[in-house]
């Protein structure tokens, strides 16, 4: 679930245009992954702390139900993205409280949640200091696919050309998956995931995606 619906996302198509282009290819990527879609909620840059976008993501948790959530970096290049992570956090936060109203009204659900945070992009925060993951997951057997994903997303190879001179998104993709993998002093190409604090989300401390992935994942701090 993308929050943003890539609507600034252009230097050439009108906000209607690169919304429903955006929205297919994310359509496509989910389609690949065998993943379902939900759909985004406010425009590129409205991505706010506030009440009214916290509410409708509280309602999508309610009737998911994850056991797991991965959410984006509390530090990151972007306001977006940090404003994005902290709105999932607090969401996930109130799932079961019965006296908070979600958008629509959802019954509250009393289950663990374990949250897990990526690495921001271009490894670093937005003062330049490199983050230092908890967790390294292997994902050598699968980075062709990982690929091929992230290429559904045309329009964003474009922007971000055009925009912020990366040059191909595919190939920074791979080369900050491979520096993980270095990073990991195991794998060919990893990520790199931290662990939320598990008070307010779950009775006790647990680690589902370490549990899950067992022999494919290299464990930095358990604290």
């Amino acid at each position: 679930m993308n929050l943003a619906n890539g609507s600034c996302g252009t230097t050439e198509y009108s906000t209607e245009e690169i919304v429903a282009m955006r929205r297919q290819e994310s359509l496509k990527a989910a389609e690949l992954l065998g993943a379902a879609y939900y759909e985004s909620l406010v425009n590129d840059l409205d991505v706010f702390y506030t009440q009214s976008v916290i509410s409708k993501v509280v309602a999508r948790i309610r009737q998911i139900k994850p056991d797991i959530m991965l959410l984006p970096s509390p530090e990151d290049y972007m306001e977006d993205h940090m404003n994005t992570c902290r709105i999932g956090v607090t969401a996930a936060f109130c799932k079961g409280m019965p006296n908070y109203a979600s958008d629509p009204s959802v019954p509250p659900i009393f289950q663990d949640i374990t949250l897990y945070h990526a690495l921001p992009y271009g490894l670093a925060d937005g003062l330049r200091r490199i983050i230092v993951p908890d967790l390294y997951t292997d994902v050598t057997t699968v980075i062709n696919r990982k690929q091929e994903m992230l290429a559904c997303h045309v329009s964003q190879k474009k922007w971000l050309d055009e925009s912020q001179g990366l040059d191909s998104y595919l190939i920074t993709m791979r080369k900050m998956t491979e520096q993980m993998g270095n990073m990991s002093g195991k794998f060919e190409y990893a990520e790199g995931w931290r662990r939320h604090s598990h008070l307010g989300f779950s009775a006790i401390e647990i680690d589902p995606l370490g549990e899950m992935l067992k022999g494919r994942v290299v464990i930095v701090a358990a604290l």
